[in-house]
């Protein structure tokens, strides 16, 4: 690639000054001009220093990912001093270059040119991204990866679908009402069955709708998480809620049920009692059962029909009182002799707490956890492979990163970890937790054998995989070569950016993907933030989004939104403003709950309004109706 020939410099000016600050606005120009020249004369070297990845990436994305070397090309320098000099002309700061870099970089020294008196000589042709083609081949390319644009919004709405998914249609129908544009299949939980299921409601929900709603599969990955702990006693806990002053203001309820085929409660609170089914049969609303509960207490509780369930289904039962009620606890039935035990519940689930301070030994055996708090805590760990590669002195984070500590001692098939981070009164930590060693460096494949089994399912159903877990190139490679076995070329490819060592390799990763004309990026911000620190996770997804833009690649915006709404129904203020800043990505993923239905209906709100002020990071400036002229002062 030349760089753009010298233009004829104004009379008076003498070489001497040319690369030299001065007072006057021709040795400012003449300054500048130097500059971007030196910058369009990177480009060139960054194309020979990353042409063997120019090569293999696919021919629909060749222009894209030239581009991506260009923007890696010039965030190699510190631009600051050089954006403010360039502003203060009116000439552009490059701020907003990440699409077009070359284009942008020409049309800036043309106009220095002018401004030196050569008059406007505009750029010659270039082969890479015009300033408008950027924001096209973006756009062309999330409509290849995610599907078409939605109606009245820019930004796609992705969601996790529950395991419930599978059996109940009407769920998936309702999403995709709501304005579900990509259903995420989670292939870390649930069976090829369910998966199959869960596609075909959303094939059958987007045609009763006639939209277009794509499946997404996300390949579970190598499991890094706690292992079991010890199960607890078969028992639940009644609890009525009481007031400040500890007055009971609704009596706890719970779900009589037949042992032998249970049916669900009417409301997912609800705890579920098994008892035998000729028993249930016998028994009328209205009737009282008198228990002596796990500790002793006696108590007496009211039957009640519901009338969201048939008869013969079951019975809510009322405790004003704390009560605990165990496998075998006998229910007798006031004013007849027709007791029956408690069917067999399920296990409390224990865990370990931990303070700060406190050593807690993680083991290559997967064996049940013991609980004892009077002993060192251990669990075991579903990685092997950690305790031949961990050293002393690394980082070790568990769930989420609410607990955190450092490797103190590495002994054969044992980590040693002395707690940094918990809660004042301790943490818990239970079995199936996420762990994460950031700074330890795993030689393990991002595709495990589980995953090579399950692309067989997911090539077959799906319209794009997520890899979970990729570091590497190599690991993107793996991936392209197992799809290409399976004859599936068109699968679209989605990169899940959770680890520090995945971030450190973003321009390869991206390059390797662009193998393919669809690929595209998740930002996994939870598992991120965890691996590189929170107080980092901001201007990470930053410029993960700003690579990806210059490489007009689609980004899924990804991980808590609108999470508590999803979970309780009811969003905290911060998660709304998070929402709203996801419209600068091409899609954001909801997390499965109970409120999922309401998370979309808010998101796409959300969405709805902030496309009229945002083009990616560029303020549109529409018109304003928040205030009208009779607001105005006289």
């Amino acid at each position: 690639m030349s760089v753009l020939p010298s233009q004829p410099r104004p009379p008076g000016h003498h070489e001497g000054r040319s690369h030299r600050a001065g007072p006057d606005p021709v040795s400012q120009l003449l300054r500048l001009e130097h500059e971007v020249n030196q910058l369009l004369a990177n480009l060139g070297e960054a194309e020979s220093l990353w042409s063997q990845w120019l090569t293999e990436v696919a021919a629909e994305q060749r222009i894209s990912a030239r581009n991506l070397v260009h923007y890696w090309a010039i965030r190699q320098s510190d631009l600051r001093d050089l954006q403010s000099r360039l502003a203060a002309f009116g000439l552009s700061s490059l701020g907003r270059s990440e699409a077009h870099v070359e284009a942008t970089l020409s049309l800036v020294h043309s106009a220095i040119g002018a401004m030196l008196g050569n008059g406007w000589r505009p750029p010659p042709p270039l082969p890479t991204v015009g300033i408008e083609e950027g924001a096209r081949l973006l756009r062309q390319r999330t409509i290849d990866l995610l599907g078409p644009q939605p109606m009245g919004r820019v930004t796609r709405i992705m969601v996790t679908l529950p395991s419930e998914a599978a059996d109940n249609e009407g769920l998936v129908l309702e999403l995709v009402q709501r304005g579900m544009n990509v259903a995420r299949i989670n292939c870390a939980h649930d069976d090829a069955a369910a998966w199959r299921a869960m596609a075909r409601n959303v094939r059958h929900a987007a045609e009763a709708t006639g939209r277009i709603c794509l499946v997404a599969m996300d390949l579970a990955g190598p499991k890094l998480r706690t292992g079991p702990v010890q199960p607890g006693p078969r028992v639940i806990k009644l609890r009525p809620q009481r007031n400040v002053l500890g007055e009971v203001i609704a009596p706890a309820q719970a779900w009589l049920t037949a042992a032998d085929d249970p049916v669900s409660p009417p409301r997912a609170d609800m705890a579920t009692i098994p008892v035998p089914r000729d028993w249930l049969s016998r028994r009328h609303a209205g009737d009282v059962l008198l228990t002596r509960d796990t500790r002793g207490a006696n108590r007496r509780h009211t039957l009640y029909a519901d009338e969201r369930t048939p008869a013969a289904a079951g019975f809510v039962i009322d405790a004003d009182k704390t009560t605990y009620l165990g496998t075998g606890t006998v229910l007798h039935v006031d004013g007849a002799d027709d007791p029956a035990g408690v069917g067999e519940l399920a296990h409390v689930p224990q865990s370990l707490r931990l303070y700060r301070g406190d050593i807690l030994k993680l083991t290559r055996d997967c064996a049940a956890a013991p609980v004892q708090p009077d002993r060192v805590a251990q669990i075991g760990c579903t990685l092997p492979e950690i305790f031949d590669h961990a050293r002393a002195g690394e980082t070790v984070q568990f769930d989420d990163g609410r607990i955190g500590g450092h490797i103190v001692g590495v002994n054969d098939g044992m980590l040693s970890i002395r707690i940094d981070r918990a809660a004042d009164g301790g943490s818990r930590l239970g079995a199936d937790k996420g762990i994460n060693v950031p700074d330890t460096r795993l030689p393990i494949p991002a595709l495990t054998a589980k995953d090579i089994a399950d692309l067989s399912v997911v090539a077959e159903l799906a319209d794009m995989v997520e890899m979970s877990f990729v570091r590497e190139p190599s690991d993107v490679e793996g991936l392209l070569n197992e799809v290409d076995r399976l004859g599936a070329q068109d699968l679209g490819i989605i990169l899940k950016i959770e680890t520090r060592q995945a971030f450190e390799h973003l321009p390869q990763l991206l390059l390797a993907a662009m193998r393919r004309p669809r690929a595209g990026v998740m930002i996994a911000r939870g598992d991120l933030a965890v691996e590189s620190g929170f107080d980092r996770l901001a201007e990470l997804q930053e410029e993960i989004l700003w690579l990806c833009e210059a490489g007009h690649l689609p980004v899924i915006w990804a991980t808590q939104v609108l999470e508590q709404l999803a979970k309780t129904g009811n969003p905290s203020r911060a998660e709304i403003s998070d929402a709203a800043m996801s419209e600068r990505a091409e899609c954001v993923m909801l997390n499965k709950g109970p409120y999922i239905g309401e998370a979309v209906v808010v998101l796409d709100k959300i969405l709805r309004r902030m496309t009229g002020h945002h083009q990616k990071r560029t303020s549109l400036l529409r018109s304003l109706r928040s205030w009208h002229p009779s607001t105005a002062p006289h």
